[in-house]
């Protein structure tokens, strides 16, 4: 009788087509490197359970029975699906290796590796490994300059696919040591009447640099910069003040926000990328590790 549960090991399959491709069970064992017992045994155990002979021996070797060559394009059928799926899996496990270039602000990425955020994330995908491309502006995805970016702000990037994983909060802060010697503004008109520092005007179209010409279009700029960076350096040391991301401004002990969050300046935080690489296996595998590490995530950008 057939049994049904299971009806056969699919992997004696191999015995089967081995014996009717090589004549005998002692050539089939060689091409399958296994012993001439094995393949007796196995290809004996499928015909058992199947119920019916798939060869006869004969004296110039094994035959085929006329039932076994009629299964025999079925089990070669099988054979070649699981070599297709071995390679397809040897193929998505190559992908599954190697770098993943990931783009953000540099403060962030300090932030992060200070973190045991990327330690995490080797342990998990030990074939990979994260590559920062450190960039206060918007690298372009769509050309390959980057496979994956943190991004916050006003972004032309309707071709690139992603979620948000964070607020993106900046108030005004300044040094101590200038609050002493120059008071704090105690509302937004006030920073017209205070040394300010922003950026260049490699930076013009940052959404800080815009709010703070807009408030105090008659400010005083008493240094510019080209990153984030360079701001939080300069109000550190007393130079003037400056609208600050939050993550940043609150984590330095010698700063003080004067005022703020600024709505304005309120943003969403996402992880992007483009559509032909976000179900890749490398950049898949980065994708659902930050949606699953979103709370640890999230202060290390907003703070």
């Amino acid at each position: 009788m057939v049994h049904n549960s299971p009806m056969f090991d699919w992997d004696d399959l191999k015995y089967f087509v081995a014996v009717a491709r090589h004549g005998s069970t002692l050539a089939a064992a060689r091409a399958l490197k296994v012993d001439q017992s094995t393949v007796q045994r196995r290809l004996g155990e499928l015909e058992r359970r199947i119920g019916r002979a798939l060869v006869a021996r004969h004296p110039t070797g094994y035959r085929l029975t006329e039932f076994g060559q009629q299964m025999l394009a079925h089990a070669e059928r099988v054979e070649q699906a699981v070599d297709d799926f071995a390679q397809q899996l040897e193929a998505t496990q190559r992908e599954a290796a190697g770098v993943i270039r990931v783009t953000c602000p540099e403060p962030i990425v300090y932030r992060i590796t200070q973190s045991t955020l990327l330690d995490r994330f080797h342990a998990r995908h030990p074939g990979l490994r994260v590559e920062f491309v450190m960039s206060d502006k918007y690298l372009d995805l769509m050309k390959g300059e980057a496979d994956v970016a943190l991004r916050s702000g006003d972004t032309d990037d309707g071709e690139l696919v992603g979620r948000r994983i964070a607020d993106s909060l900046w108030a005004v802060y300044a040094s101590r040591k200038y609050v002493e010697q120059h008071g704090r503004p105690q509302r937004v008109e006030d920073l017209e009447r205070h040394a300010l520092v922003g950026f260049d005007d490699t930076m013009a179209k940052h959404r800080a640099a815009v709010w703070l010409r807009q408030i105090a279009p008659n400010g005083r700029i008493v240094a510019r910069n080209n990153s984030v960076l360079g701001l939080v350096y300069s109000v550190k040391a007393g130079i003037g003040i400056a609208p600050l991301p939050t993550a940043l401004g609150d984590a330095e002990p010698d700063l003080v926000r004067v005022l703020g969050p600024i709505p304005e300046l309120k943003r969403i935080w996402r992880l992007l990328t483009a559509p032909d690489l976000r179900h890749t296996p490398r950049v898949a595998a980065f994708f659902d590790f930050i949606v699953e590490e979103i709370e640890t995530l999230r202060p290390i950008l907003t703070g």
